[in-house]
């Protein structure tokens, strides 16, 4: 229907959602393409994808950080007896060796990759390892959360009542993705912890090249530093100067 020149569209407030409605099915979605593409085109980044599978009921999403771990979740992803999607992007992996057997990660469960201290990064997908690059200069702890649902309720409470602050990391979009997720797990605790989500901007990314457009969105390690050091006050390691002798 068209009003004055302006396409209209009545329909019922469930009508978007209906591809949800076959509930609980033991169906794999392999996620190709999640986060930022390339050359792809501005309106093909797979910046939603979180965001939208968080709200549907009884459906699973993990990311993994980079090639072995995606063939891990791939693998848990078809032990399962609901619907599980699994989101990995574009292009080559970080390089990490592929085992040759087939095993599974332990369901909902994330895992700390890194000690430090003051802030807590919880890192979803690939962006773990520019994560654990800018956490070497701010001395921060780094936990590879793996799955954007369920959340790692447990890890996600130990992080918040051992640190100052923390930090949510997504290339996807900020509203309704997982570092929303992390708030709620916190708001529901009774925990006032102070938390800087990090992810993509509310707007169409252009084409071009993902490293580069990933430093324009400031989701780079250099961008990461930057953003935790003005947020929380924290001087990067490079920076101290040695106390006098």
């Amino acid at each position: 229907m068209a009003c004055h020149h302006h396409p209209l569209t009545a329909c019922h407030s469930h009508d978007p959602s209906a591809a949800a409605n076959h509930k609980n099915l033991p169906v794999v979605f392999a996620l190709d393409r999640a986060g930022l593409v390339g050359a792809d085109g501005a309106t093909h980044a797979g910046a939603y994808d979180i965001a939208y599978i968080r709200c549907i009921p009884n459906m699973s999403l993990l990311t993994p950080a980079d090639e072995r771990e995606c063939r891990q979740a791939l693998s848990t992803a078809f032990h399962q007896d609901h619907p599980v999607a699994v989101r990995y992007p574009r292009g080559a992996g970080a390089g990490v060796a592929v085992e040759a057997e087939l095993t599974t990660l332990p369901w909902g469960k994330g895992e700390v990759r890194r000690q430090g201290k003051r802030v807590a990064i919880l890192a979803f997908g690939t962006l773990l390892y520019p994560a654990l690059q800018a956490a070497e200069r701010l001395d921060a702890t780094v936990v590879n959360m793996r799955f954007a649902k369920p959340l790692d309720e447990e890890l996600i409470l130990q992080m918040a009542r051992s640190h100052e602050a923390l930090v949510t990391l997504e290339e996807g979009c900020i509203a309704g993705g997982a570092g929303t997720g992390v708030m709620e797990v916190l708001a529901s605790s009774g925990l006032n912890v102070p938390v800087l989500q990090m992810g993509l901007p509310d707007e169409f990314i252009e084409h071009g090249d993902p490293a580069k457009l990933l430093a324009l969105c400031g989701l780079s390690a250099e961008g990461i530093e930057q953003a935790v050091s003005k947020r929380f006050g924290i001087v990067p390691l490079s920076l101290v100067k040695p106390a006098a002798a």
